[in-house]
Parts: structure tokens; C-alpha cells; sequence
């Protein structure tokens, strides 16, 4: 069956694969995003954008100088109000496996209160934790550095392939509303340090150093909180693969 599928967040990294895959399945997609003049933090365009719509998939995530939850909680309101009032039918939340576990740290609080706020939103809804992605040590690369140094921390993860990522997002939109849907996570574990240095080499850069972070967030990326759950689905391309196709 062919759905109108409207994804928050859709330019973005998961969001984007959301919107491919959708497409590539025969459904119309609705991309919502400043970029197509809907904000949904504010909430403009956002009544348009969801009219006719079946399932919103949020996909969305805060930027530089926004407080992540007060971002989610305000995108999450717009959701629900304008989405209830339209008649969408099913709300798919992609979150991040332990965010409950390590609701310390800004982003996963955020994270926290989106699904708190989806929650309690009443539209049916499904919840979609997920592992970082294979780009999180393209990401440490870029943000762990000071001068000509680069740092990652000394976490456990196990990474999933972002294009993987928004398909199983469609996939649970194609679906009944779940409530909380089994973890998705990639094949294997690894260590964010030496993913990290896996990337450095794959793009001809240099040394990566060890950092050992303090506090409840750091001690749950070194113990396995941040780890998915044995009823977890995975994924199949494992960060070697990713790797090797950088090349």
C-alpha cells in the first residue's frame, strides 16, 4: 500500500536515507525542514505540510546553540497537535539506544524527552532507538580536536550503517505502531577509539588519542550501558566494510 510519509528532518543524515527509501518503495514523501519552509519548532508550515498525511517519521535532531531538549520537546509538540488535528495516523521517533541510561549528557536527554513527549502525544506511535552510526568516528575525527591534535573517547558501541538505518525506519512506518520497537544496532561491537583511527588512516590523517571521559556519561560509554539489549535486530554491514568502501 502506498503511503504519504512525512519525515522530519528529512535533509538530514538519517533522515535523508529515510527519505530515499521511501521513495525507492513507491511512497510520497513530504520533506519537513527549514529548508522546505516548514520549522517545526515554531511550528510554520507545519499544518500544510501534514495535510494528507499517514505517517510522520522523526528523524529530526538540534544544532549548534540549541538546548537538545528543549528542541525535541518543542518539534515533538508541533508532531503531535498539528498531527493529531490532521489525522496522521502512526508517529515513528528514531531515539538512541541508553538514552535512558545516560540522561546526564545533553543530547540523550534530549533524546529522553522526545520519547517522553511522543509518549504522551496520543497519536499511536512507534519508538526506534538506534546505535551511533558508522560516521560517529567521522564525527569524533572532526569535533575531537584541539590544534593539530585529535582525541576520541574510550567508549563501546556497536555501529550501525546509517543507510540501514533509514530503511528500518521505513519499514516500521510500513508497519503497525509498535510503542517501543526492538533495538537496531549494527553487527559487532567496537571501540569508538579505534574506529576512529580506522577512519584516520582510511583518509591519510594522523594519531588519534585516547581521552577518558568523567561523570555518569563516561563511565556508561566504558561499561556497556550504551550497548544494545539481546533482543536487538542488527544490521548487516559491519564498520569494516564501511571502512574499506571510504576507499
Amino acid at each position: 500500500m502506498t503511503l504519504r510519509i512525512a519525515v522530519a528532518g528529512g535533509t538530514g543524515q538519517a533522515g535523508s536515507e529515510a527519505v530515499r527509501a521511501a521513495r525507492e518503495r513507491g511512497h510520497d514523501v513530504v520533506v519537513l525542514a527549514r529548508a522546505t519552509g516548514v520549522d517545526l519548532v515554531a511550528g510554520t508550515g507545519a499544518r500544510e505540510a501534514l495535510d494528507g498525511v499517514d505517517v510522520v517519521i522523526d528523524a529530526s535532531g538540534s544544532g549548534p546553540g540549541d538546548d537538545p531538549t528543549e528542541f525535541h520537546e518543542a518539534v515533538t509538540k508541533t508532531l503531535v497537535s498539528v498531527g493529531a488535528a490532521v489525522g496522521v495516523r502512526h508517529l515513528v521517533v528514531l531515539s538512541i539506544v541508553g538514552c535512558d541510561r545516560a540522561a546526564t549528557y545533553p543530547l540523550y536527554a534530549g533524546k529522553l524527552a522526545q520519547e517522553r513527549e511522543t509518549e504522551a502525544g496520543g497519536i499511536p506511535f512507534t519508538i526506534a532507538r538506534t546505535t551511533q552510526f558508522h560516521e560517529f568516528a567521522k564525527l569524533m575525527w572532526r569535533v575531537g580536536k584541539r590544534g593539530p591534535l585529535h582525541f576520541a573517547p574510550q567508549m563501546r558501541s556497536q555501529p550501525v550503517a546509517v543507510r540501514e538505518v533509514g530503511e528500518h525506519l521505513v519499514d516500521l512506518a510500513e508497519g503497525a505502531p509498535h510503542g517501543h520497537a526492538p533495538e537496531f544496532a549494527g553487527p559487532r561491537e567496537e571501540s569508538v577509539l579505534e574506529m576512529t583511527r580506522a577512519y584516520a588512516r582510511a583518509i591519510g590523517g594522523g594519531p588519534v588519542i585516547p581521552i577518558r571521559m568523567g561523570g555518569d556519561f563516561g563511565r556508561a560509554q566504558r561499561d556497556g550501558s550504551l550497548l544494545p539489549g539481546p533482543h536487538a535486530k542488527h544490521g548487516r554491514q559491519t564498520y569494516a566494510e564501511w571502512i574499506s568502501a571510504l576507499s
